[in-house]
């Protein structure tokens, strides 16, 4: 005979909302990943957002471990006359070690020596800048744009970018 499903409640902080998910108990959810699109919430700027459930028999709580811009929305940014930089590295924060991969986008055509200046000093600022915080703020700040716009304040001073995006932060094993 099948088990019963019902709905139960899962919290996700970052976001402060509740979503439900179907299933036999709640602590069947513990270890799973949900994916949640936030395109709507944030006016067109496609990021998918994927979260690992942690559950008791009591309370399940959602926790990020992946952001990623879609690449739809990279596509409709890129336009003829301009460069793109692309970098990957990992850096440190307080709780986790992270793989964060950061996505420019220049005016004009420039140098391959300006690309290099762009990535060498997005590298240098980005790690310098989760050094000193935890995985969850540094999320936050990514979807309120907070980190791209000092970034890129910071990279206007060797050449001004159409766009200043970090395409995928994940959590490293």
């Amino acid at each position: 005979m099948a088990e019963k499903k019902k709905f139960y409640k899962v919290q996700i902080p970052l976001l402060n909302r509740e979503i439900e998910l179907l299933g036999p108990s709640l602590s069947a959810f513990n270890n799973q990943t949900i994916k949640i699109d936030l395109t709507r919430e944030l006016r067109g700027k496609s990021i998918e957002i994927i979260f690992r459930i942690s559950a008791t028999a009591e309370k399940a709580t959602a926790t990020p471990t992946k952001l990623e811009l879609l690449g739809f929305f990279i596509r409709k940014m890129m336009r003829t006359g301009i460069d793109y930089v692309e970098d990957s590295f990992s850096a440190d924060c307080k709780n986790a070690k992270l793989r964060i991969k950061p996505f420019l986008i220049t005016r004009k055509k420039v140098s391959r020596r300006t690309r290099k200046g762009l990535r060498d000093a997005a590298k240098k600022y980005i790690i310098e800048y989760v050094k000193e915080r935890d995985f969850d703020d540094i999320c936050q700040e990514i979807i309120s744009n907070r980190l791209q716009k000092s970034l890129s304040l910071v990279l206007k001073k060797i050449y001004p970018l159409a766009l200043c995006e970090i395409r995928i932060m994940e959590k490293e094993e």
